[in-house]
């Protein structure tokens, strides 16, 4: 399929969130300026002082300012790193790291910490997401089209946020009543930068990874070039593992229908034995508790290693997989979690489904209160120390007592939301010799390429 011409604009910048503290450490490499003066390399930090930014290091200190930027001097191949960056922000394997940068840095305050931005142009941020999502050696065509839905996802996500002001009074994110609560997470966040730069939005470590060439040939022969649906760009969405099939973005997001993010079977034609009406009971517990063929349910560790980063890793089950609570261990992360005393859990039982067969209300009933919640991410967040794999799962109620067991079993599928496109499926597909165009059109289905610049 030949990619549409646009009306071809510039390429922009891209304002990154990376961090926030009160100091903020960092290192200056090469030569920057600040307010008209050359700042020369060398350690500094940023600190509040009088409800202003000051700046001090290598004998200097800055005046106070409630927003300061340091922008690299030309020609003199400059890099800042900024020290003790959280990475994997409430996954499991949450940690800080030093990372390093190009582009401007800019400093702001924001709820009364340090907010620390990077600016810089789209495509020198996307050939780091590249990187940092996954491994920069990970096959071409993979990377491809990898390059293709972050740079739509993130021009979608700059043209959403130009209309949220004119919005905001109709827009909302959470419904409750004494019976239910429903929550999605998404774009309500970032008011002051573009995205994050963690798993919220796209992970992005700047040059602290290697930026290989084949991550840069994959943003070079896609430069420009996003998905469409009936002329816009696509906010295009990915997870880890679909476990099988994708989700629409309505059951997870909010209640607006998108035609390119709807469920796919993750294979070349329907698994044999199973109905694909995933959002029936019955199907979905069939569904979860086998393993039906998928792109994305491989063991391959040469694919999975390409896919997934050091410490993704660390997670081996991302097809299928299971997690065993005890009553009070349960009933303690649910209570810390929701804020909610259920006081002991006697059944977590589903409400609805989506077409994946994810939990999209989930009802949690206890001795002392019974309640419903949802939406999927709302649900993982309720039954984890850090956020359960996927709300794709079935619950066996084990060692009953009285009514009340002593565990519970929750079976799952995927890993991730399971929006948009599986990595590792795409990442499968791309080893078995699909093009990178073939994998998005699998993926997102009613979409054109277009070049936007």
């Amino acid at each position: 399929m030949r990619i549409q011409p646009s009306n071809k604009g510039s390429q922009p910048l891209i304002e990154v969130g990376i961090m926030t503290g009160a100091p903020i450490h960092f290192k200056l490499s090469g030569s920057f300026s600040l307010k008209g003066i050359e700042i020369p390399s060398g350690i500094y930090q940023a600190r509040i002082n009088a409800e202003k930014i000051e700046i001090s290091g290598q004998n200097f200190i800055s005046e106070k300012f409630p927003e300061i930027l340091f922008n690299p001097v030309p020609q003199k191949n400059s890099s800042f790193l900024l020290k003790d960056v959280t990475i994997g922000i409430n996954f499991h394997w949450e940690r800080k790291e030093d990372q390093r940068f190009t582009g401007s840095l800019k400093f702001m305050i924001e709820d009364n910490t340090i907010r620390a931005i990077n600016i810089l142009p789209v495509e020198d941020y996307l050939t780091s997401v590249i990187s940092s999502e996954m491994s920069s050696t990970s096959n071409l065509e993979f990377l491809k089209a990898h390059a293709v839905i972050s740079r739509s996802w993130l021009l979608a996500q700059i043209e959403k946020n130009k209309h949220l002001p004119e919005m905001s009074e109709s827009y909302k994110s959470i419904w409750q009543t004494n019976d239910e609560l429903i929550r999605w997470y998404d774009r309500e966040d970032h008011v002051n930068f573009h995205v994050c730069a963690d798993d919220h939005c796209q992970r992005y470590q700047g040059i602290t990874k290697i930026l290989s060439p084949n991550a840069q040939k994959a943003i070079k022969e896609t430069s420009g070039i996003v998905l469409t649906s009936e002329g816009k760009t696509c906010d295009a969405r990915f997870s880890k593992s679909c476990g099988g099939a994708s989700e629409n973005f309505e059951n997870v997001w909010e209640p607006v229908f998108h035609p390119y993010l709807v469920k796919v079977v993750d294979y070349s034609s329907t698994p044999e034995g199973y109905s694909m009406e995933l959002s029936r009971e019955a199907a979905a517990d069939h569904w979860i508790r086998t393993a039906p063929n998928a792109f994305c349910n491989t063991t391959d560790k040469r694919i999975l290693s390409q896919v997934l980063t050091d410490f993704d890793q660390e997670t081996i089950d991302f097809y299928r997989w299971e997690v065993i609570y005890k009553q009070e261990e349960l009933a303690d992360i649910i209570h810390r979690k929701t804020g909610i005393d259920f006081g002991s859990i006697i059944n977590l039982i589903p409400v609805e489904r989506g077409k994946s067969g994810r939990l999209i209300k989930l009802k949690i009933a206890g001795t002392k209160r019974t309640m419903t919640i949802g939406k999927e991410l709302e649900i993982r967040k309720a039954l984890s120390e850090t956020h359960l794999y996927s709300s794709a799962f079935v619950v066996d109620r084990l060692e009953v007592k009285n009514n009340i067991p002593e565990k519970f079993c929750l079976t799952g599928a995927g890993w991730g939301h399971g929006v948009g496109l599986c990595q590792i499926g795409a990442a499968v597909m791309s080893e078995k010799g699909y093009s990178w165009k073939e994998i998005l059109f699998h993926y997102f289905k009613n979409t054109e390429l277009t070049q936007r610049y």
